[in-house]
């Protein structure tokens, strides 16, 4: 099968888009199929950004979302409707389609060629949080694309409901997989916990984006706790007032790789604050790392977080009850250990290679479907 995947992100980009679209590509190949990804440009464009790739890389023009640099916007070129041709595609899959995405969903239409949009971010949320309008434009935006595609793909119970309720049809679940090799608790270095926690403190860690929309100021009140230490691995625009709001906390920076699984294995708490995660892998990494899980039950962690048993979900945006969470976890080391090793147990299954042949199974769904639409 020749799969065109076209994406809003990609790696060097460290982000769940980008992430996705690579082991989407690499399970591609592993099963013998012949994928080519379309992506933007990264801001240091050349032939190294796409040496490690899985798959051939076709870059697009695109320029830095003002305000957040790390974002990269695609800018309208040919390429896209070439490399289609090109590639001669049996199905198109297009990784959280806005931008360059909805430009693949017009390409394959005029081509005839079936369409499989992948839902990975609440836009219509983000432009809530940065603007404070445009949530009404996003979700016009988003049922234009994802109503035109054969399938829409949503990655949690959650976004499946949001996306039906806005009136997207068509729509199926599927989530996201682990790496569970990478990821597990056996990872755990305690040279690197005397590093951080001089003392022997329980640490509690935050892994993603340094973003508004992630509310990592929700976590003041974990830095207040005596006795806890605070450690936050990512990069973005608000580290600079971060810095600031969360005083005794340690800044890692961006981490990848064997690096990121030393630090997820390392940590007694994990606690994430956004409240719109589709998904939220980082939660699921956690898990992969034997690791409790404090999270707001709203979004993607409402099916990855077994309240009372793999770790505590708390109401959004609430401070109090994020600091109480992790106060109780900090305080019972038995309570960690069971929800850690229930987390473990959760997430072995959820492999890349077990999600990526249901990816499969959808696009051999979409095939059929328009074969039988020919036929008749």
């Amino acid at each position: 099968m020749h799969v065109v995947i076209v994406t809003e992100s990609f790696p060097p980009d460290v982000n769940g888009v980008a992430h996705c679209a690579l082991q989407t590509a690499r399970h591609l190949v592993e099963r013998g199929h012949h994928p080519l990804v379309v992506a933007p440009a990264p801001a240091a464009p050349g032939a190294a950004a796409d040496a490690d790739a899985p798959c051939p890389v076709v870059r697009v023009p695109s320029l830095p979302l003002p305000g957040y640099p790390q974002v990269r916007v695609a800018l309208p070129s040919r390429r896209l409707t070439a490399t289609l041709v090109a590639h001669r595609p049996d199905v198109v899959h297009l990784a959280g389609p806005f931008v360059l995405g909805a430009r693949g969903m017009a390409a394959a239409a005029r081509l005839g060629v079936p369409a499989v949009a992948v839902y990975q971010t609440d836009l219509a949320g983000y432009a809530r949080t940065y603007m404070g309008v445009g949530e009404a434009a996003a979700w016009r935006r988003l049922r234009a694309v994802h109503a035109a595609a054969d399938r829409t793909l949503a990655p949690s119970s959650a976004a499946l409901t949001d996306l039906k309720a806005h009136g997207v049809p068509r729509v199926r679940l599927w989530p996201r997989g682990v790496d569970t090799v990478r990821f597990r608790p056996q990872h755990r270095d305690e040279a690197l916990r005397r590093s951080l926690a001089p003392d022997g403190e329980p640490i509690v860690g935050y892994v993603g984006r340094l973003a508004p929309e992630k509310h990592l100021e929700l976590l003041a009140g974990v830095c207040a706790l005596a006795g806890v230490r605070l450690v936050v691995v990512g990069d973005g625009p608000s580290r600079p007032h971060l810095t600031e709001a969360l005083p005794g906390a340690v800044f890692l920076g961006r981490r990848t790789g064997d690096d990121l699984a030393r630090i997820f294995a390392s940590l007694d708490v994990f606690v994430h604050t956004g409240p719109l995660e589709t998904f939220c892998q980082t939660v699921q990494e956690a898990m992969a790392s034997g690791v409790p899980v404090v999270a707001p039950a709203a979004g993607g962690p409402l099916d990855l977080v077994a309240h009372g048993r793999t770790g505590l979900l708390v109401p959004p945006r609430d401070a109090r009850a994020v600091q109480e969470a992790v106060g109780a976890l900090a305080d019972d080391p038995g309570r960690r250990a069971a929800y850690g090793a229930a987390a473990r147990a959760t997430v072995e299954g959820r492999t890349w290679a077990a999600v990526g042949d249901r990816l499969i199974a959808h696009y051999d769904d979409v095939l059929a479907a328009r074969k039988t639409a020919v036929a008749a």
